[in-house]
Protein backbone atom coordinates (compact mmCIF):
# COMPACT_ATOMS: atom_id res chain seq x y z
CA UNK A 1 0.00 0.00 0.00
CA UNK A 2 1.29 3.47 -0.88
CA UNK A 3 2.27 5.70 2.00
CA UNK A 4 1.23 9.39 2.07
CA UNK A 5 4.90 10.30 1.59
CA UNK A 6 4.99 8.31 -1.68
CA UNK A 7 1.89 10.07 -2.99
CA UNK A 8 3.25 13.45 -1.88
CA UNK A 9 6.55 12.77 -3.65
CA UNK A 10 4.77 11.72 -6.86
CA UNK A 11 2.50 14.79 -6.81
CA UNK A 12 5.47 17.10 -6.24
CA UNK A 13 7.40 15.46 -9.08
CA UNK A 14 4.45 15.71 -11.46
CA UNK A 15 3.89 19.35 -10.54
CA UNK A 16 7.56 20.17 -11.09
CA UNK A 17 7.71 18.41 -14.45
CA UNK A 18 4.54 20.09 -15.70
CA UNK A 19 5.53 23.56 -14.44
CA UNK A 20 8.99 23.31 -16.03
CA UNK A 21 7.66 22.04 -19.34
CA UNK A 22 4.99 24.76 -19.52
CA UNK A 23 7.10 27.63 -18.20
CA UNK A 24 6.54 30.92 -19.97
CA UNK A 25 9.67 31.52 -21.97
CA UNK A 26 8.68 35.14 -22.68
CA UNK A 27 9.55 36.54 -19.30
CA UNK A 28 6.39 36.44 -17.18
CA UNK A 29 7.31 34.97 -13.82
CA UNK A 30 5.19 32.43 -12.02
CA UNK A 31 4.39 35.00 -9.30
CA UNK A 32 3.32 37.56 -11.90
CA UNK A 33 1.03 35.09 -13.64
CA UNK A 34 -0.30 33.82 -10.32
CA UNK A 35 -1.04 37.37 -9.15
CA UNK A 36 -2.89 38.21 -12.36
CA UNK A 37 -4.82 34.95 -12.12
CA UNK A 38 -5.79 35.72 -8.52
CA UNK A 39 -7.02 39.19 -9.53
CA UNK A 40 -9.03 37.65 -12.33
CA UNK A 41 -10.59 34.98 -10.08
CA UNK A 42 -11.09 36.96 -6.88
CA UNK A 43 -11.44 40.54 -8.09
CA UNK A 44 -9.63 43.69 -6.95
CA UNK A 45 -7.50 43.36 -3.83
CA UNK A 46 -5.32 45.39 -1.52
CA UNK A 47 -1.64 45.15 -2.20
CA UNK A 48 -1.00 43.74 1.29
CA UNK A 49 -3.56 40.99 0.69
CA UNK A 50 -1.93 40.10 -2.63
CA UNK A 51 1.52 39.96 -1.06
CA UNK A 52 0.32 37.63 1.70
CA UNK A 53 -1.65 35.44 -0.70
CA UNK A 54 1.32 35.08 -3.06
CA UNK A 55 3.82 34.56 -0.25
CA UNK A 56 6.02 37.54 -1.09
CA UNK A 57 7.13 40.60 0.87
CA UNK A 58 5.06 43.75 0.42
CA UNK A 59 7.92 45.69 -1.27
CA UNK A 60 8.27 42.88 -3.82
CA UNK A 61 4.53 42.94 -4.53
CA UNK A 62 4.67 46.73 -4.84
CA UNK A 63 7.33 46.38 -7.54
CA UNK A 64 5.40 43.62 -9.29
CA UNK A 65 2.20 45.69 -9.32
CA UNK A 66 4.11 48.71 -10.65
CA UNK A 67 5.43 46.56 -13.52
CA UNK A 68 1.91 45.26 -14.21
CA UNK A 69 0.61 48.83 -14.28
CA UNK A 70 3.40 49.92 -16.67
CA UNK A 71 2.51 47.00 -18.95
CA UNK A 72 -1.19 47.89 -18.80
CA UNK A 73 -2.08 44.51 -17.25
CA UNK A 74 -3.31 45.89 -13.91
CA UNK A 75 -4.47 49.20 -12.51
CA UNK A 76 -5.17 50.73 -9.13
CA UNK A 77 -8.73 51.68 -8.33
CA UNK A 78 -10.39 53.25 -5.30
CA UNK A 79 -11.82 50.88 -2.74
CA UNK A 80 -15.61 51.43 -2.88
CA UNK A 81 -15.78 50.79 0.89
CA UNK A 82 -12.92 53.15 1.82
CA UNK A 83 -11.94 55.86 -0.65
CA UNK A 84 -8.59 56.33 1.11
CA UNK A 85 -7.52 52.83 0.08
CA UNK A 86 -6.56 51.70 -3.39
CA UNK A 87 -7.09 48.24 -4.77
CA UNK A 88 -5.22 46.46 -7.53
CA UNK A 89 -7.43 45.25 -10.39
CA UNK A 90 -6.72 43.30 -13.55
CA UNK A 91 -7.33 45.16 -16.82
CA UNK A 92 -8.88 43.83 -20.01
CA UNK A 93 -5.34 43.59 -21.42
CA UNK A 94 -4.37 41.48 -18.40
CA UNK A 95 -7.31 39.17 -19.02
CA UNK A 96 -6.29 38.87 -22.67
CA UNK A 97 -2.71 37.94 -21.72
CA UNK A 98 -3.94 35.29 -19.28
CA UNK A 99 -6.31 33.82 -21.87
CA UNK A 100 -3.47 33.68 -24.41
CA UNK A 101 -1.18 32.00 -21.88
CA UNK A 102 -3.88 29.40 -21.13
CA UNK A 103 -4.41 28.68 -24.83
CA UNK A 104 -0.65 28.29 -25.35
CA UNK A 105 -0.32 26.08 -22.27
CA UNK A 106 -3.17 23.84 -23.38
CA UNK A 107 -1.80 23.62 -26.93
CA UNK A 108 1.59 22.61 -25.51
CA UNK A 109 -0.06 19.93 -23.37
CA UNK A 110 -2.05 18.62 -26.33
CA UNK A 111 1.20 18.41 -28.28
CA UNK A 112 2.89 16.52 -25.45
CA UNK A 113 -0.07 14.17 -25.08
CA UNK A 114 0.08 13.42 -28.79
CA UNK A 115 3.46 11.76 -28.21
CA UNK A 116 1.79 9.03 -26.11
CA UNK A 117 0.10 5.95 -27.55
CA UNK A 118 -3.70 6.04 -27.40
CA UNK A 119 -3.97 3.55 -24.53
CA UNK A 120 -1.57 5.63 -22.42
CA UNK A 121 -3.49 8.84 -23.23
CA UNK A 122 -6.69 7.10 -22.13
CA UNK A 123 -5.04 5.88 -18.91
CA UNK A 124 -3.69 9.35 -18.14
CA UNK A 125 -7.09 10.90 -18.84
CA UNK A 126 -8.77 8.45 -16.47
CA UNK A 127 -6.14 9.12 -13.79
CA UNK A 128 -6.65 12.89 -14.15
CA UNK A 129 -10.42 12.45 -13.92
CA UNK A 130 -9.87 10.77 -10.55
CA UNK A 131 -6.98 12.91 -9.28
CA UNK A 132 -8.16 16.42 -10.16
CA UNK A 133 -11.28 16.52 -7.94
CA UNK A 134 -9.34 14.92 -5.08
CA UNK A 135 -6.46 17.40 -5.35
CA UNK A 136 -8.88 20.34 -5.58
CA UNK A 137 -10.75 19.14 -2.49
CA UNK A 138 -7.49 18.58 -0.59
CA UNK A 139 -6.11 22.03 -1.46
CA UNK A 140 -9.41 23.79 -0.73
CA UNK A 141 -9.63 22.08 2.67
CA UNK A 142 -6.05 23.13 3.47
CA UNK A 143 -6.75 26.73 2.42
CA UNK A 144 -9.90 26.86 4.56
CA UNK A 145 -7.88 25.54 7.50
CA UNK A 146 -5.27 28.24 6.91
CA UNK A 147 -2.57 25.87 5.68
CA UNK A 148 -2.69 26.95 2.04
CA UNK A 149 0.34 28.21 0.22
CA UNK A 150 0.07 29.73 -3.23
CA UNK A 151 -2.55 29.40 -5.87
CA UNK A 152 -1.76 28.80 -9.66
CA UNK A 153 -3.27 30.02 -12.63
Amino acid sequence: MEQPEDTAHALAEIAGIVVRSLADRRGMSFTTASTLGRLEREGPARLTVLAAAEGVAQPSMTQLVQRLEQQGLASRISDPDDGRVSLVAITDAGRTVLAERRREREARLVSLLATLPEDERQALGAAMGTALPLVRRMVNAAERAGHGHRGDN
